[in-house]
């Protein structure tokens, strides 16, 4: 990461910016209890025609994000004024009481009520979304109280007016195709329940305290896609939200869908933000073996010619994680393709196979060189 120089032009010029097309509205933390609608907490507002980031509510975008049923995501951080988040290179920053991140889940409008398969564009949500072009879906918001995280789901209304807390989740029916009408498909979107938003988030298995997974220092060293020639990380130090970055050595994930980028780098930040809050020596799936984090290194780890832990319906009838050079015999694409709930990983979040994901995985896997002896030993090749 390049060292940061910061003007006092460029603070001025990101102040004003961040303040554009925004409501004076004050956010209201709640310090305990469960507000029934999104509105009570005022960091977003929608009159049904734009949905608007309230005053001091920041915008941010991850270099590779959560697979999510192709819904784009609108995410956005609070924190009461003065306070800041504490850098960490490899954990999510310690964030003070009173903050809230929102996460508000969205699809481009296609024709007949249908949602449209296309990728998110630079800057879509620099004022807000426009509710003409995007159906809103539903947003989570995670809250800092003194007693941890709390993580809280909200829907949207038909009107996009007002967002309602969903403890038990929903399920909100869709059909979705690319522009031109093709490759049409009808699924269940589904909204996580309370215990389904603490299962993800409770990323040690010990502790089992929820975290924010995307607000780390490698999912957030970027440019930021809202203020040209601006580093998100930069821009969060200038805008007094962050202490302790670095001047230097501030690790870095790749763009999953980055052609310029090498395969191993791209598979790796995919796996690493998919899978690897749970797959990680202290996640949920420790147990696994298999760690899929940025931090592991071990190909063993990683599942290169590992047996599962536990045979079954999810293996597919493969022998091992990763068969090197063999994706189509590898349990690790067997589970990233399926959507049987017996088998499909991640367990919940989509109703669809992720290909653009999937491929980047399969194209790492194929790259790998050797074969897996019977007893999953791995025999390089001479």
């Amino acid at each position: 990461m390049k060292q940061f120089v910061i003007h006092a032009a460029l603070l001025a010029a990101a102040m004003f910016l961040g303040g554009c097309q925004r409501s004076e509205a004050p956010v209201l933390f709640h310090p305990q209890g469960q507000p029934q609608t999104l509105g009570e907490w005022h960091v977003l507002s929608s009159d049904g025609k734009q949905l608007k980031l309230n005053h001091g509510v920041e915008p941010y975008a991850l270099n590779s994000a959560l697979f999510s049923d192709y819904a784009h995501k609108l995410r956005t951080i609070w924190m009461p004024e003065g306070k800041k988040a504490k850098y960490s290179a490899n954990d999510a920053f310690d964030f003070p009481v009173g903050t809230i991140i929102s996460k508000t889940f969205y699809y481009p409008r296609g024709q007949d009520g249908a949602v449209l398969r296309v990728a998110e564009q630079k800057g879509e949500s620099v004022n807000g979304l426009d509710l003409s072009k995007v159906r809103l879906i539903e947003t989570r918001l995670l809250v800092r109280r003194e007693t941890g995280w709390v993580a809280l789901p909200y829907v949207w209304n038909e009107e996009q007016t007002e967002a309602t807390l969903a403890r038990a989740g929903d399920v909100v029916p869709l059909t979705m195709h690319k522009p031109d009408g093709s490759e049409k498909t009808s699924f269940a979107y589904m909204v996580p329940d309370e215990n389904q938003c603490a299962g993800c988030h409770s990323t040690n298995n010990t502790t089992r305290e929820l975290h924010p997974i995307g607000p780390k220092a490698r999912h957030l060293n970027r440019d930021d896609p809202w203020h040209d020639g601006q580093n998100q990380l930069a821009r969060m130090v200038s805008l007094g939200r962050l202490e302790g970055l670095p001047a230097t050595g501030v690790p870095h994930n790749a763009r999953f869908d980055d052609a310029s980028a090498s395969i191993e780098s791209r598979a790796r930040a995919y796996l690493d933000v998919n899978c690897g809050h749970c797959h990680s020596q202290v996640g949920p799936a420790d147990t696994s073996g298999l760690w899929l984090d940025a931090g592991t290194d071990e190909a063993r780890r990683l599942g290169l010619c590992k047996p599962p832990v536990a045979a079954g319906q999810g293996t597919g009838d493969h022998l091992f994680d990763i068969v090197p050079g063999k994706p189509d015999e590898s349990i690790l694409i067997y589970r990233m393709s399926s959507l049987d709930p017996g088998a499909m990983m991640p367990e919940v979040g989509r109703a669809t196979v992720h290909e653009e994901g999937v491929a980047v995985v399969r194209d790492w896997i194929a790259a790998w060189l050797g074969n897996c002896t019977s007893d999953g030993a791995h025999v390089a090749m001479r």
